[in-house]
C-alpha cells in the first residue's frame, strides 16, 4: 500500500492531505502544494486533474520544496500510485508513428536515446512488459511521461506534445 502526504507550504508546513490511492482530483483537499513526503510506494503526480499536464515521478523520500524538483509551479491536482511490477521489462521504440521505421528493443534503462538509437525523436513505442518513464532530456531530466504496458501509436498517447525523448528508465519499487 502506498502513502503520500501533500503540504501547502515548503518544508512540510501548512495544511496537509494524506493519500493512499489514486486520486483524479485533489483540488478540494488543498489549494497549492509546496512540499511532499512519500512514505510508501512510487507515485506519479500531475499538474492538472484527471492525470493531465506535467507529470512528476516520485519515489520514497522527502521533497521539501516543489520548485526545486519540478521547476514549474505549486499546482498538483491528481496522483497515481504506480503498481509494483515483478518480472522482466521490455520496451520497443520506433522512429515513426504507428510503429514504423527503425525499431530498437531495450530491457535496461537508457540514459541517452541519441547515443543508443541515433535519433532523439520517438514517435511510437510498444511496452510488452513492465512500466517505463520517458524523460524529455538525456540523463533522466526534463518533462516526464509514465507509460504502462501497452502500445502507443503516437507520442500524444503518452501525453507529450512532442516526440522528443532524451532518456528513459524502468519503473521499479524503490521502497
Amino acid at each position: 500500500m502506498g502513502k503520500i502526504i501533500f503540504y501547502e507550504d515548503k518544508n512540510f508546513q501548512g495544511r496537509s492531505f494524506e493519500c493512499n490511492s489514486d486520486s483524479s482530483d485533489l483540488h478540494s483537499f488543498f489549494s497549492r502544494c509546496n512540499s511532499i513526503r512519500v512514505d510508501n510506494g512510487t507515485w506519479m503526480v500531475y499538474e492538472h486533474p484527471n492525470y493531465k499536464g506535467h507529470q512528476y515521478f516520485l519515489k520514497k523520500g522527502d521533497y521539501r520544496d516543489i520548485l526545486q524538483w519540478s521547476g514549474l509551479n505549486d499546482s498538483i491536482r491528481s496522483c497515481h500510485l504506480i503498481p509494483q511490477h515483478r518480472g522482466t521489462f521490455r520496451i520497443r521504440i520506433y522512429e515513426k508513428e504507428d510503429f514504423g521505421g527503425q525499431m530498437k528493443e531495450f530491457t535496461q534503462d537508457c540514459p541517452n536515446v541519441q547515443e543508443q538509437f541515433r535519433f532523439n525523436n520517438i514517435h511510437s513505442c510498444s511496452i510488452p512488459e513492465g512500466q517505463w518513464i520517458f524523460y524529455e532530456e538525456p540523463n533522466y531530466r526534463g518533462h516526464q511521461y509514465y507509460l504502462r504496458t501497452g502500445e502507443y501509436a503516437r507520442f500524444s498517447e503518452w501525453g507529450s506534445s512532442s516526440p522528443k525523448v532524451g532518456s528513459f528508465r524502468k519503473v521499479i519499487d524503490f521502497c
